[in-house]
């Protein structure tokens, strides 16, 4: 109770720089659709401002206000006073969770689970085996393997299973071990890319090793850590940011680097922020680890320094691609201009901006699954602008806006291809065009 109080107490501080402007209003992809202000992150606020009051009246109310967000930082790039807001409702999810019972099923699943990453690779592995008991067949298909549920309850959703063999299992990934030069670079594979689109890390591996970089990958890897820490599990959190700074210390490499927006986003900028260790050795690492990750696209561009090849004076027809920006790249870190070159690098592409390519594309982790409509609501405006570029393809650089993108199209019954922005990128590496200064 004393650490939830000193937790209030610094929670207070933060939520009393919001000058509720309402500057966040406009950017907000759940306001959009519900016209709610208690959706907007100014109201979430007033709510937090009399927290110590509400936490103990009403707890459930405001875990469920809080509950209804994305977390996709719309409202912190925007606000003139730079208010994190990002990290004030992961903070006060975790008092709330504090105070409240975790439900059961959470626990089971982050504390004995998720944070057993050998555990939790054996669990994935046998569900892989049973999940097409759970799908339907269908002739229409925006994925390969995209395909509808069973389950009257899921009827409407369309899931990306997962991949017969993850990465961390496949035998000849092409790491060349002997490379004496080069940059020396860590992949943080992330789960979504080992269970889901292991093709994507491999594309990854492959392109690190065209570019003459020693690739280091660490067996057995963990979560990131924040499916727990948006549901408040700051215990869960803790454990899995340990159990990776055991895997990479920052001595062994040059860089970090990973394919998903979110797990860059969680090691650059949450990690920092909300890892509680009494260890400085632990919290230095950390800090280490933050300056080193980088976004493969924002690696490929700033680091290795990818470049347009020269276009020819004949253009021909080319099919189009587009680029839907994921929130945490553009908003949290930045990273904004790399991924579109990498698309244009590919020539076997016309490259066309979508309209509002910034907007969040309603997945937000755990919100799709506690909010799909709301989610769906989102990820319907997404389609639309898509559409308006006539791309046949639409890439990303997050594994998770990609599941939402697939899932949106095949509910439109869109035949437009959803790729990550490596896919395209190593469609066409080995072109001599593609230079590096």
């Amino acid at each position: 109770m004393a650490e939830l109080i000193r937790m209030m107490r610094t929670l207070d501080q933060q939520v009393a720089r919001c000058s509720r402007c309402g500057m966040c209003q406009s950017v907000c992809p759940l306001y959009n659709i519900t016209k709610n202000e208690s959706d907007v992150a100014r109201g979430k606020l007033m709510l937090l401002d009399g927290l110590m009051r509400a936490f103990f009246e009403d707890p459930k109310g405001v875990w469920q206000r809080l509950d209804q967000c994305l977390l996709c930082g719309s409202c912190a790039a925007n606000c003139p006073r730079g208010v994190n807001v990002v990290e004030i409702f992961l903070n006060a999810r975790v008092i709330i969770s504090g105070y409240r019972r975790m439900p059961l099923l959470k626990k089971i699943i982050f504390r004995h689970l998720l944070s057993n990453p050998d555990r939790f690779d054996r669990i994935i592995s046998w569900g892989s085996k049973w999940q097409y008991l759970f799908f339907k067949k269908t002739d229409f298909q925006v994925d390969a393997s995209c395909a509808g549920m069973i389950s009257p309850l899921f009827s409407d959703r369309w899931m990306l299973p997962l991949a017969p063999v993850p990465f961390h299992k496949m035998s000849g990934v092409p790491v060349k071990k002997k490379i004496e030069t080069g940059p020396r670079v860590a992949f943080f594979v992330g789960c979504l890319l080992d269970k889901v689109f292991p093709r994507v890390a491999l594309d990854i591996v492959r392109i690190l090793n065209f570019h003459g970089v020693q690739v280091i990958i660490p067996r057995s890897q963990g979560c990131c850590g924040i499916p727990a820490l948006s549901s408040g599990d700051h215990l869960t959190f803790n454990r899995l940011v340990a159990y990776n700074l055991e895997l990479f210390a920052p001595s062994d490499f040059d860089y970090l680097v990973t394919g998903c927006a979110t797990c860059t986003a969680t090691i650059k900028k949450i990690w920092p922020s909300m890892f509680k260790s009494s260890s400085e050795d632990q919290k230095a690492v950390v800090d280490q680890l933050a300056e080193k990750t980088y976004d493969i696209s924002q690696f490929l561009v700033d680091v290795i320094g990818v470049r347009l090849p020269e276009k020819p004076e004949r253009q021909v027809s080319k099919p189009v691609a587009t680029y839907h920006d994921p929130c945490h790249l553009r908003k949290t870190l930045d990273v904004y201009s790399q991924p579109r070159l990498l698309i244009q690098a590919n020539d076997a592409y016309a490259f066309a901006e979508m309209p509002d390519a910034a907007s969040c594309c309603g997945m937000g982790g755990s919100f799709n699954l506690a909010h799909y409509n709301l989610s769906a609501d989102i990820g319907k405006k997404k389609v639309a602008s898509i559409e308006i570029t006539g791309a046949s393809v639409v890439a990303t650089g997050c594994p998770a806006c990609m599941i939402q993108l697939s899932d949106m199209l095949a509910r439109g019954k869109k035949q437009i291809r959803v790729a990550h922005v490596v896919e395209l990128y190593s469609e066409n590496i080995s072109h001599p065009d593609i230079l590096c200064r």
